[in-house]
């Protein structure tokens, strides 16, 4: 059996009542979505939220060249700012896309021109292998199964599996 958790701040007392009524203990898993355990946050959810399984397409536990380059970076130019989240990398990669479209167009913007070159678009981010669809101008990336584990006193978004090259179902044709 499972227990969806909502996102939102309402996550954090649903997790102390998942808790405190024993669920964790009768067998029943907790289950989210990715934003739930925000890396930002994960720690002030405390030990409730170990073993909660979630899918997002970024962990900042995430074991790549690319992302420890990402988190380098991140602790210095945000000192004390906390972990990075699923935000800062998908702000990352925004920048990173538009830095490319102007390298590309030697510094020559025209939105027409622009938006051919975003249009599959590909780059290694701190979150794994992205694109962007050529035909609906989503992205496509690798969305990741986590597992919430403590790791030397803090809590993490521990990838255990992946669905590779996932882009918006309801864009198909």
């Amino acid at each position: 059996m499972f227990i969806f958790v909502p996102a939102g701040a309402q996550s954090i007392g649903v997790m102390k009542a998942y808790t405190e009524r024993g669920l964790a203990q009768a067998g029943i898993k907790a289950i989210a979505t990715g934003d739930v355990t925000d890396d930002h946050v994960l720690n002030a959810m405390g030990d409730p939220a170990v073993g909660m399984i979630t899918t997002f397409h970024y962990s900042a536990a995430h074991d790549s060249p690319e992302n420890k380059a990402f988190l380098d970076a991140y602790a210095q130019v945000a000192p004390g700012a906390g972990r990075a989240n699923f935000r800062a990398v998908g702000a990352y990669d925004g920048m990173a896309m538009i830095y490319d479209i102007i390298a590309k167009l030697g510094g020559r913007i025209d939105a027409e021109k622009a938006m051919e070159v975003a249009k599959g678009w590909k780059r290694a981010s701190p979150r794994g292998p992205i694109s962007i669809d050529p035909q609906t101008r989503d992205i496509v990336q690798t969305i990741y199964v986590r597992r919430v584990e403590k790791r030397n006193g803090e809590l993490w978004n521990i990838e255990f599996d992946k669905f590779e090259n996932v882009s918006d179902p309801g864009k198909q044709p």
